[in-house]
């Protein structure tokens, strides 16, 4: 257990560290708080005088400015130290949230298979600012408190050593009372972060997807879910203000306890002429200097505790693998063949999805890849763009692993438009930029979009391209999503294009539309195309049908078709569903008119 606090500890020094923290701000902040605790220690002192020689004719009036003065002091190097510590705990954040954003974002997309969205972003927000609250409200807490106790001790034991152990009696007695309610407080905290963070998750991807709740009447499901959470929370909650509920009246009853001793015995002291007035007013300062420190202890150590849970998580986060975009060659000659060397693959162990896959694809030609849905289609564009690596087996460029070029300059090479574009709430100026890594002139963008046939529908809008398009581009129509991703891949001027189902989710006119935007996009590109219609690749020069993991036919649709029962199968549907639609628009043609 030992070995593991220690290593939690070393973990939470070491993250502090390296966002390099303004350590002379720290150290002034530092100072000027003992220096605050100083003078508090010599307010009692100064009090014990002004009594003991209270008399309006005789007032001492440099002992009153003086203890004028010593307030002033305290306050103005109090001031200065919280600001000073914000400033410390600001920095402190900022740099590991930078330090997180900055790995989430180069994490791959395998871990964002196995993780949470919502639990990445309670790390980000709610686990840093724990450590800001630790170093912004607590750290200088510790030291003025070991300050303030020793401090407040050894005056006492000056001015009388048995009113004193009377008094030293409460700091074992609190620390019992108070140590083992901290554990139990870390633990209930601890639990608290990880429900926080599920909570998160849970809003976040409810939220996300609002549209499909509404659509699908789940209003009542996810108002269960959120409702069980939050009672969770509320239960952890409840765990934890019972603690804080035997804590503060403890901590009273102790003070109380302490209070009426120190005034009876010290009443008592005083009226046998062993202490002066003065000296009892002193002491009941000085056991407040004592006590409530002890308490602030607790909350500190409870606050650390919560620090290093919270460390613990985003070390892990930090420490996970992370895509090296600039590592290997930068110089990427497409214009080569592209070839899978007996690749196979798996998500999860025992679950094969692509077996032996071997196909070449040649540049400046078109290689359409078919077959049943959950064949793998998907997961070979994927791979393609080095989201995942093949579990055997090698993906060659001209008889050189593409693991050998740098990720960065491998993927700047590829233009991808899925089945749906996704588009980032902005404009759709930004949405056609995104990701280019140049200054780009407006005469570009509207070129792009002129080649996508965006170019109309964007200038119909008031604000032409800077109309912004909402969360996810929900004021466009699929349409025009697509036809804005194909800018967005245009104006990359990408020399390998992979088209995935890229209109199968659009209606016959929209289709219409993106289909002449991607024979100009396809123009002079290598091009690697999924589509379940084989309208849209019955003349790519290279046809590699895919069924079950395995590619069973490579060849173009007439040899495919004569030799390939499945294939043929497929191909009779696909025309006989064509066929079926052009009788039912023609019989639609006769009743309208």
């Amino acid at each position: 257990m030992k070995e593991t606090g220690s290593n939690k500890w070393s973990e939470f020094k070491e993250l502090i560290f390296d966002t390099k923290p303004p350590k002379a701000k720290f150290g002034v902040a530092v100072g000027l708080s003992l220096i605050s605790t100083l003078v508090g220690l010599g307010i009692p002192l100064f009090t014990k005088s002004l009594i003991d020689t209270v008399d309006l004719s005789n007032m001492n009036m440099m002992l009153v400015g003086g203890l004028l003065v010593a307030f002033i002091m305290q306050a103005v190097a109090s001031g200065v130290s919280i600001y000073l510590l914000n400033v410390v705990g600001q920095h402190v954040v900022a740099q590991l949230r930078i330090r997180l954003w900055k790995k989430q974002l180069h994490l791959p997309v395998k871990f964002y298979d196995n993780h949470k969205i919502g639990e990445l972003i309670s790390r980000l927000t709610n686990d840093t600012s724990i450590v800001k609250g630790l170093i912004t409200d607590h750290a200088t807490g510790f030291f003025t408190g070991i300050l303030s106790i020793i401090g407040s001790i050894l005056i006492l034991l000056y001015l009388d050593w048995k009113m004193t152990l009377i008094m030293v009696i409460a700091v074992p007695l609190t620390a019992i009372i108070l140590i083992p309610l901290g554990r139990k407080m870390y633990k209930i905290s601890k639990e608290l972060q990880n429900e926080t963070a599920t909570f998160t998750s849970l809003l976040t991807g409810v939220l996300a997807e609002i549209r499909l709740v509404k659509a699908s009447n789940a209003e009542k499901k996810e108002q269960k879910s959120g409702e069980a959470s939050i009672h969770d929370l509320y239960t952890i909650g409840l765990k934890e203000a019972k603690i804080q509920a035997i804590i503060a009246p403890l901590m009273t009853l102790v003070l109380m306890a302490l209070l009426v001793i120190v005034i009876g015995y010290g009443g008592y002291r005083v009226t046998q002429g062993d202490l002066t007035p003065g000296d009892l007013v002193a002491f009941i300062l000085y056991l407040f200097q004592i006590v409530i420190p002890i308490s602030a202890f607790t909350t500190f150590f409870t606050q650390l505790q919560k620090s290093m849970g919270a460390t613990e998580r985003m070390v892990e986060l930090l420490e996970g693998h992370h895509e090296e975009l600039a590592t290997g060659i930068t110089k990427v000659q497409m214009n080569k063949q592209l070839r899978f060397s007996q690749v196979d693959f798996q998500y999860q162990q025992d679950e094969e999805v692509l077996k032996g896959i071997s196909f070449s694809v040649e540049p400046g030609k078109v290689t359409a890849v078919i077959g049943p849905s959950g064949s793998g289609k998907t997961t070979i564009f994927s791979m393609i763009e080095r989201f995942y690596s093949p579990t055997s087996g090698e993906i060659l460029l001209d008889n050189q692993p593409i693991e050998a070029f740098s990720l960065g300059a491998w993927r700047k090479e590829i233009g991808y438009v899925p089945q749906e574009s996704p588009i980032l709430a902005g404009t759709i100026k930004e949405n056609i930029i995104y990701g280019v890594q140049r200054q780009v002139s407006d005469e570009e963008i509207k070129e792009a979009a002129n080649m996508a046939y965006a170019d109309q529908f964007i200038e119909s809008f008031p604000q032409g391209y800077d109309t912004q398009v909402g969360e996810r581009g929900i004021k466009l129509s699929g349409g025009q999503k697509q036809r804005i991703g194909i800018a967005r891949a245009l104006i990359r001027n990408p020399h390998l294009l992979l088209l995935d189902e890229a209109t199968s989710s659009l209606d016959s006119k929209s289709e219409i539309e993106v289909q002449k935007a991607l024979t100009n996009l396809m123009k002079g590109r290598t091009t690697i195309v999924i589509a379940h219609r084989l309208s849209t690749v019955i003349n790519a020069d290279q046809l590699v049908f895919l069924d079950r993991g395995n590619i069973t036919g490579i060849g173009t649709h007439q040899e495919l078709y004569e030799s390939h029962s499945l294939y043929k199968q497929f191909a009779d549907q696909q025309l006989q569903s064509i066929n079926n639609q052009e009788v039912h628009l023609k019989e639609s043609d006769r009743e309208s008119n």
